[in-house]
């Protein structure tokens, strides 16, 4: 096995906590200013490119902030933010000082204006809405002004709720028209009927929000949202854990979740799934996926679901989690613009699936493998235990014996994780030499290395990633790609995380504290680059044959997110290029032919550019004629789009004898392998990976051949030569 690394990241962490922080004594009774002292000394001294604080840090804060409390500007009037706009340009002064004034007058004004909101909403909805009036509305908040009266704001709420209404509206008269179908002596229910029942839908929606969380939600939690309006001005992956979420995030790392099993992360007033956990509920029931929007929740034990659009996504999780063979109901709108109710019964979620799996696939009777790798993982407190590095050389063992000839490792979707992973994993391909260099603040650069001569797999190479292959998945592919050891198939580039964090106990940063808990805080403290000097930051890794997805056109990357640190490059390492290929640059120009006339290719661009421009409309109709008529039109054209789930290769799919010995006892992971090999089979990416496979074989082949006859020659000339001497 390679070296074993000591975990480089953990070192300076507590080389850090031990040394720079323990000089300097915190202690203050208002725990808030405790908080913003300690933070702000730590960011100062501990973040890899630590902002100075100035005016334009201040603008930047108070900017988000006031975006981040109030996202939908129903709150909030023009007056109030003409009287905050003299802490604009203050909030680095405070921050020194450890002044919360900003906070304190945000925070009361917040408080007060929703309470008026309460009275508005319900006189709102105590009111019929006119589906018939021709009227626009625009979901574009962050370009919205403040309003500027009474009469204004109630017009903005009255939209807003109507907005959030007219799909109750639309719900119900599709009930209707079902319920007519199958039981045609059925009694419709009136316009007026369903209008109401739409309206106290809605109702009963807010009321629940209002009672249930805004209603608890404490001092601390706001103040936490202005610190990580602070922290995330450093950078996107720089953040704020109150004692809660820390809990939260230890429960996390412990390898167990409970709920639907998904990943969730809000965009603008909308809470979308991020990445559904293999293995899960909701990864079970084939019907949410990444892209998705929930819009609505209901329990199983009552009738009415509550509204999430524009809800903080805490606030929206607490929905949607809940205790183990519960149902919870999600009103869902898909990536391709329909409007779909899926029930999901909830579970715990063991992260089993985020281990490295593989298969044999057959083409033309020659094997070939594919091995799925969803994580970097790692057992920090015992590196020996079970990892992503020491799993995939397991399953290459397996299928070298199985007789593999080429190998895809899929790194689709895989964040990311272990650093010393990484480079103990690229080692399994190359002979030795350097795999990643590592930057700190005012440090010299050290260059992390396989040292161990030993090639595990020496054979054709072919890696799969897509915008959201982050991290150590940009690091791996980096290497080989500069080495020219392997293939890189996928999106144009890679998520472009070229940054490492550190988790920070701010409690260890206080001497006899009385203050209570004050969580923990996640900073970036270095940078990573490639063997050949550049940065994947913001640029991550570009393919080498460009493959459209779904995903192609969304504002995904590092790049897309707010406060990226920049691309730079720093001197190569000194590392020799990998010659087992003959035509390495040959075979990428074929795949590129061959994903130019693919036809399952060309029509998911087509989708990729259409899901893109639904995703940037803001303007809807509120005239309910309009409005149904736009749905329709929606999922009409997706239609023309459904070929693509209908894709299937000619390429045979199996698990390896190992796994096969194991079904017979446990059929749920002969479920999940099925379902795996299922979708490989529906997956045109690994099938041009495996085309590409069998380019680079017979170009190794070919090599082999030559060089033998070349050596052949050799022996008779040297023979010829001999005798006539």
């Amino acid at each position: 096995m390679k070296r074993n690394y000591r975990y480089l990241v953990l070192l300076l962490l507590l080389g850090f906590a031990s040394c720079s922080f323990t000089t300097k004594t915190f202690s203050d009774p208002d725990k808030d200013k405790l908080l913003v002292q300690v933070i702000t000394y730590v960011l100062e001294r501990g973040h890899f490119d630590p902002k100075t604080l100035d005016d334009n840090f201040s603008e930047e804060v108070y900017n988000n902030y006031l975006q981040a409390i109030d996202p939908l500007k129903r709150y909030f009037y023009e007056s109030d933010i003409k009287e905050f706009e003299k802490y604009k340009h203050n909030i680095d002064e405070q921050l020194k000082e450890y002044d919360i004034t900003f906070f304190n007058i945000t925070h009361e004004r917040l408080l007060q204006r929703m309470e008026e909101s309460k009275v508005l909403y319900k006189a709102i909805l105590d009111e019929p809405f006119d589906y018939t009036v021709d009227e626009d509305f625009n979901v574009d908040y962050e370009n919205k002004s403040y309003v500027n009266s009474k009469k204004e704001m109630r017009n903005r709420w009255r939209q807003q709720l109507k907005f959030s209404t007219i799909s109750n509206y639309d719900d119900l008269q599709t009930e209707e028209r079902l319920n007519k179908e199958n039981d045609p002596e059925y009694v419709l229910k009136s316009e007026n009927e369903m209008e109401k029942e739409s309206r106290e839908s809605t109702l009963k929606s807010i009321d629940n929000y209002y009672t249930d969380y805004i209603d608890d939600l404490e001092r601390s939690d706001w103040f936490t949202m202005y610190v990580n309006a602070v922290v995330e001005n450093f950078d996107p992956h720089t953040f704020y854990f109150a004692p809660e979420d820390k809990d939260r995030f230890d429960q996390q790392m412990s390898g167990k979740l409970e709920g639907i099993g998904a990943r969730l992360q809000k965009k603008m007033d909308n809470v979308k799934i991020m990445e559904l956990i293999s293995g899960g509920p909701a990864w079970r029931g084939k019907e949410l996926e990444v892209g998705d929007a929930i819009l609505k929740v209901r329990q199983e034990d009552e009738k009415e679901a509550v509204n999430i659009v524009g809800m903080r996504l805490d606030d929206a999780i607490k929905y949607i989690k809940g205790p183990k063979g519960t149902e919870v109901i999600l009103t869902v709108k898909k990536v391709d613009g329909s409007t779909k109710e899926i029930t999901i019964v909830r579970d715990i979620v063991e992260l089993e699936e985020t281990y490295a799996k593989s298969s044999i696939v057959t083409k033309n009777a020659i094997k070939y493998g594919v091995i799925n790798l969803p994580k970097f993982y790692v057992d920090f407190e015992d590196y020996n235990s079970r990892n992503a590095a020491s799993d995939i050389k397991i399953e290459i063992d397996r299928l070298k014996e199985q007789g593999m000839e080429g190998l895809v490792l899929d790194l689709r979707n895989n964040g990311g994780g272990s650093l010393q992973t990484v480079v103990d994993m690229a080692g399994l391909f190359i002979k030795d030499g350097p795999i990643v260099q590592v930057r700190s603040t005012g440090e010299p650069k050290e260059i992390l290395r396989d040292k161990d001569e030993s090639i595990d797999w020496d054979g054709p190479l072919v890696i799969l990633v897509n915008e959201l292959s982050a991290s150590a998945s940009e690091i791996l592919a980096a290497a080989m790609q500069d080495y020219k050891r392997g293939i890189i198939i996928g999106s144009e580039q890679t998520y472009g995380k070229g940054t490492v964090q550190n988790v920070l106990d701010l409690n260890r940063m206080v001497r006899n504290n009385s203050n209570g808990d004050l969580g923990a805080l996640k900073l970036t403290t270095q940078k990573f680059y490639r063997i050949n000097g550049g940065s994947t930051q913001l640029e991550g890794v570009k393919s080498d044959v460009v493959v459209p997805d779904r995903y192609s056109f969304i504002d995904i990357g590092e790049k897309d997110q707010e406060n990226p640190l920049p691309w730079d490059k720093i001197a190569p390492a000194d590392y020799t290029l990998w010659n087992g290929y003959f035509d390495y640059d040959t075979t990428i120009q074929k795949s590129k032919e061959r994903m130019s006339n693919n036809e399952q290719l060309n029509l998911i661009a087509e989708n990729a550019k259409w899901i893109k421009t639904k995703m940037d409309e803001n303007t809807f109709n509120l005239n309910y004629a309009k409005y149904k008529s736009k749905l329709d039109l929606n999922e009409d054209e997706a239609k023309r789009f459904e070929k693509i789930s209908d894709y299937k290769s000619n390429l045979t799919y199996s698990s390896l004898p190992y796994e096969e010995a194991l079904f017979a006892k446990d059929s749920t992971l002969k479920e999940k392998r099925d379902r795996w090999h299922e979708s490989l089979t529906q997956d045109v990416y690994v099938e041009e990976a495996v085309n590409v496979l069998e380019d680079l074989k017979n170009a190794y082949t070919l090599k082999d051949e030559f060089a033998s006859t070349q050596s052949k020659t050799d022996i008779k000339s040297t023979t010829a030569k001999s005798a006539k001497n």
